[in-house]
C-alpha cells in the first residue's frame, strides 16, 4: 500500500501525464494565494479566523514538503537544499502566531514561497511558446519581482510597529519601489539604524536587477536562433559562428548606423 502511495505521489510529482501538469499548476496557484493572503490580511487585524487559514496554509504546505522528502533518493541532501529550507521556514512561518503575536514577524518569510515558480520554468518552456521566446525577459521580471516582495514583506514586519508611516502591505511596498527608483518622495521613511540598512539593500541590490531587466528588454545579452547542425538556441547577439559546434549562423539584425 505505502508503494502504490508513492507510485502516485512520483506520478503527480515528476510525470509528465495531464494530471501530473494539473497538479503542479496547482501547486503553483497555491502559492501565489498564499503570497495575495498575506498581502490582504495586511490590511485588517489579526483575529481567529486569519488564524484558521494560517494553519490550512500551514498544513498544506508541510504535506507538500513531506511528499517530496519522501520521493527524494537522498532525503536528508534534499533537506538542506535553498527551496527546501525556504519551505520549512515559510511552514513554520504560518503556525508562529500560535505562540503569541511576537513572532508575527516571520510572516515575511511565506514570499519565500515564490521560489517555487522557478521550478516550473521547465514546464511552462515546453507548454507556452510565449514563455519560450521571451524567457529571459520573464525570468529577469520574475528576479525583480520576487525582489520587491520580498522586501516589501520585511519593510512591513520590521517597520509596521514602530512606524506611523507604514500601516500595511501596501505602505511598504510604495516605499521599497520609491526607495528601489530612487524616487524618494520623503514622505515615508524607516525607523533607526535597521531601518536605514533595509533602505541601504533595496536601492544597491534593487537597482541592480533593474538595470538587468532593461538591459534584457532593451538590448538583450543572447537571442534565440536555433543552430542547424547541433540544435543550440540561445547564442549572442552579435554571434558569427555556434559556440558549441561552429557552424556558421545567420541572426538577423537591423544594423547599426
Amino acid at each position: 500500500m505505502p508503494g502504490r502511495y508513492k507510485e502516485t505521489l512520483r506520478e503527480l510529482y515528476e510525470g509528465e501525464t495531464s494530471r501530473a501538469h494539473r497538479f503542479r499548476y496547482w501547486l503553483l496557484g497555491f502559492d501565489l494565494v498564499a503570497i495575495l493572503f498575506v498581502v490582504v490580511t495586511s490590511f485588517t487585524a489579526y483575529g481567529p479566523w486569519i488564524q484558521v487559514v494560517d494553519i490550512a496554509f500551514g498544513v498544506v504546505i508541510i504535506a507538500d514538503l513531506a511528499a517530496r522528502v519522501w520521493l527524494a533518493p537522498r532525503p536528508w541532501r534534499f533537506l538542506v537544499y535553498p527551496t527546501t529550507l525556504a519551505d520549512l521556514v515559510s511552514a513554520i512561518s504560518f503556525f508562529a502566531p500560535l505562540a503569541g503575536e511576537g513572532f508575527a514577524f516571520l510572516r515575511v518569510v511565506r514570499m519565500l514561497r515564490l521560489l517555487h515558480m522557478y521550478q516550473m520554468r521547465a514546464r511552462l518552456r515546453q507548454d507556452f511558446r510565449f514563455f519560450r521566446e521571451s524567457e529571459q525577459a520573464l525570468v529577469a521580471a520574475t528576479n525583480l519581482g520576487v525582489f520587491i516582495f520580498v522586501m516589501s514583506g520585511l519593510v512591513f514586519a520590521t517597520q509596521h510597529r514602530t512606524s506611523a508611516d507604514i500601516g500595511n502591505y501596501a505602505d511598504a511596498l510604495y516605499f521599497t519601489v520609491t526607495a528601489l527608483t530612487t524616487t524618494g518622495f520623503g514622505d515615508i521613511t524607516l525607523e533607526g539604524t535597521g531601518g536605514r540598512m533595509i533602505s541601504i539593500a533595496i536601492m544597491i541590490c534593487g537597482v541592480t536587477l533593474f538595470l538587468r531587466l532593461a538591459q534584457v528588454l532593451f538590448r538583450p545579452l543572447k537571442v534565440r536562433e536555433p543552430c542547424a547542425t547541433c540544435g543550440l538556441v540561445l547564442h549572442d547577439a552579435d554571434a558569427v559562428h555556434c559556440k558549441h559546434c561552429g557552424t556558421t549562423i545567420h541572426i538577423e539584425t537591423e544594423g547599426e548606423l
